[in-house]
């Protein structure tokens, strides 16, 4: 009994501190601090064989928001293996996202979308399917920028730039003196610096606090500027006038927009904009270049996705109208964040649209009021399989910053200067050799031209019948080679996006005197002679090969006319050789229209039996097969003489 009881304790004692662990690491969970919360629940599920799907959920949360998508995808992954397809949107989109984030790009697109097709979901399918090409066009095209890390990054979080004259603001959370750290990363919060900008290099010097004065100790980012450098807009936590935290009642502080008038380094009447609530955030504002639009981003109720793009109008006395949402267009169920509006594009951030995982930055063109074209993924090396956000560019759109907690960065969020690349002029080599059909030897002076709906260039052929091309990058080219009284040859090269070169792009022409062949008086394409299996009418194979010679002629020399005639030898009945040899030139007849052949250039189709024998092989006549098969022909007798023809396609 005493053993019992003391086993029955020890079982006690293991599972209560196993339940203590579990509600260890909810209440830090639900305190935000998802890095103490990760290793809890890490050590909780390392202990249990079969834990809750909403354990599970929790602890590949807890990595996903601390940006460690390599545990939050082994989390996920379980929790898709116990859930399937019915894994709720959110954490199916956080699936996803820890997808690409890994780089396993083709099992996100599988799953994403098998998802959209069981949802029957035409609209987000097309949607996929066009940012999916976009952005795979742009791997095979040479980077519009170069992209740079700073000096000015620290081993904390930098980022959110914004131009701020010849000047740029950014938030930092480097400076750890006297600072209390914010649970959710456990880094300080974040503070707002000014500093000269390099406008070649990009780089910082001279930086300071943005004015010290106005900005909280607690989180202050993301501002932006009137043009006349008067006014700010900028992201702080909600605190009250003691600098206090002000949470909502499930105990989240949430952040607010505020604006105020800058005067030296103080920032004078700031106020929180009237659409901001203690119970959602609003943030990342940006403004117009004509400061009638702001742009900003927000959780409030009522949007598509995590955090939503909102617009609300600045009217000219600095009030603002009614934040309208942007619109399913640009906000997806996922999180679009950081917009910045330059002339009519609006840039920003999302990992709601085809990307390469994480955030990537996105441009839409706006038109009428709130209307945008498909967001466009701007590619590498603006973005990586990481968060890349806080894109901004200058007036002429030669340079600019994001921001990106990229591998091989100095911190966290560190900031880029990224500037466009002079582009070198995309050419591709066109080469190869034009022969002569009839006895495949090169044809020296041969031309070969090219263009697409307009010519493009031509050269000549060398004395071993060789040619090069120097052409633009473009999808797809049309070349023809020609020489006078030879035919001529045409093809569609399709030359890709990017430098290179295509080899053995060849050409074959034709000679009419060499084409062509004058027997029994009378003017015939040089074939050979074209057998028929005794008693058949159909083609055979060497058959085939004949006739696509005369195809050949037919196509190459368009004027001509011909007709057909056909024989046979001169066993069985005269009416059924008569027949057969009907049935044949219809049969050849048939084939060379099938090829595109127009038929009215074929005069008529005549079968003449065994009337007209090549040799003595007549009725009752002894002859070997061979001598019997050459009866067993047809004729293709030129009605109408041909020239070559130029191209309409060809130019110049």
């Amino acid at each position: 009994m005493k053993k019992k009881l003391l086993l029955f304790g020890l079982l006690f004692c293991m599972t209560t501190a196993f339940a203590q662990k579990l509600m260890k690491a909810d209440r830090r969970y639900a305190a935000f601090e998802y890095m103490e919360a990760a290793k809890l629940y890490e050590e909780y599920l390392a202990d249990t064989k079969k834990a809750r799907p909403e354990v599970i959920t929790k602890a590949a949360d807890s990595y996903y928001y601390i940006n460690n998508m390599g545990s939050a995808l082994r989390w996920y992954s379980k929790l898709h293996e116990l859930q399937g397809d019915k894994m709720d949107d959110k954490h199916f989109h956080r699936y996803i996202m820890a997808l690409r984030s890994e780089e396993k790009y083709e099992k996100a697109d599988e799953l994403m979308l098998k998802r959209l097709e069981i949802k029957g979901d035409t609209t987000l399918i097309e949607r996929f399917n066009k940012q999916k090409m976009h952005l795979d066009s742009l791997s095979i095209t040479p980077p519009v920028y170069a992209v740079n890390n700073l000096a000015v990054n620290s081993a904390k979080a930098d980022f959110g730039t914004a131009f701020y004259g010849d000047k740029i603001v950014y938030a930092s959370s480097r400076d750890t003196v006297g600072k209390k750290n914010y649970s959710w990363n456990d880094q300080p919060f974040l503070v707002m610096y000014e500093a000269k900008r390099d406008t070649v290099t990009g780089a910082f010097s001279k930086d300071k606090k943005f004015l010290p004065k106005g900005q909280t100790t607690y989180h202050n980012a993301a501002a932006t500027f009137t043009t006349d450098l008067k006014t700010v807009y900028f992201s702080e936590n909600n605190v009250k006038k003691d600098n206090k935290l002000v949470d909502d009642e499930k105990g989240t502080n949430n952040i607010q927009i505020v604006r105020g008038e800058i005067m030296g380094e103080k920032l004078v009447k700031p106020e929180k904009l009237a659409f901001c609530s203690e119970d959602y955030s609003t943030g990342h504002p940006t403004l117009s270049a004509d400061g009638k639009w702001m742009f900003f981003v927000s959780d409030m109720p009522g949007g598509l996705g995590e955090t939503d793009i909102y617009a609300v109008e600045v009217y000219s006395d600095g009030t603002l109208g009614t934040p309208v949402n942007a619109g399913s267009t640009i906000n997806t169920a996922g999180r679009e964040m950081f917009p910045f509006i330059k002339d009519n594009i609006l840039y920003f951030s999302s990992d709601g649209h085809y990307g390469l995982g994480g955030l990537d930055v996105f441009a839409s063109t706006k038109g009428e009021g709130l209307e945008f074209s498909l967001p466009l993924n701007l590619g590498k090396p603006i973005n990586s399989n990481g968060d890349d956000f806080a894109f901004i560019i200058n007036d002429k759109e030669t340079s600019g910053y994001l921001s990106s907690n990229r591998k091989g960065g100095k911190g966290d969020d560190d900031i880029y200067f990224f500037k466009k690349e002079k582009q070198k002029p995309c050419t591709y080599t066109i080469s190869g050799t034009v022969r002569n059909k009839k006895d495949g030897l090169p044809i020296a002076g041969a031309r070969v031209s090219t263009g697409q709906t307009e010519f493009v260039g031509a050269v000549s052929t060398d004395e071993n019948g060789k040619y090069a091309m120097d052409v633009p990058c473009v999808l797809k080219l049309h070349f023809r080679a020609s020489k006078e009284g030879f035919s001529s040859d045409e093809k569609d090269v399709e030359t890709g996006k990017v430098s290179g070169e295509l080899k053995n792009v060849d050409f074959v022409l034709g000679k009419y005197e060499e084409l062509v062949k004058i027997e029994d008086n009378v003017e015939k394409i040089d074939i050979n002679p074209i057998y028929f299996d005794f008693d058949q009418y159909y083609v055979t194979p060497q058959g085939a090969a004949e006739l696509d010679k005369v195809v050949y002629v037919m196509q190459h020399f368009p004027d001509i006319v011909i007709k057909i005639e056909s024989h046979t030898d001169s066993r069985g009945k005269d009416d059924y050789n008569m027949r057969l040899s009907d049935d044949r030139a219809k049969s050849t007849y048939s084939y060379i229209v099938a090829k595109g052949i127009d038929p009215k250039r074929i005069e008529s189709v005549h079968g003449y039996g065994e009337t007209q024998l090549r040799n003595k092989c007549s009725n009752d006549v002894e002859c070997t097969e061979e001598e019997h098969q050459l009866n067993r022909r047809s004729d293709f007798i030129i009605v109408r003489k041909a020239s070559p023809q130029p191209s309409p396609k060809e130019r110049g």
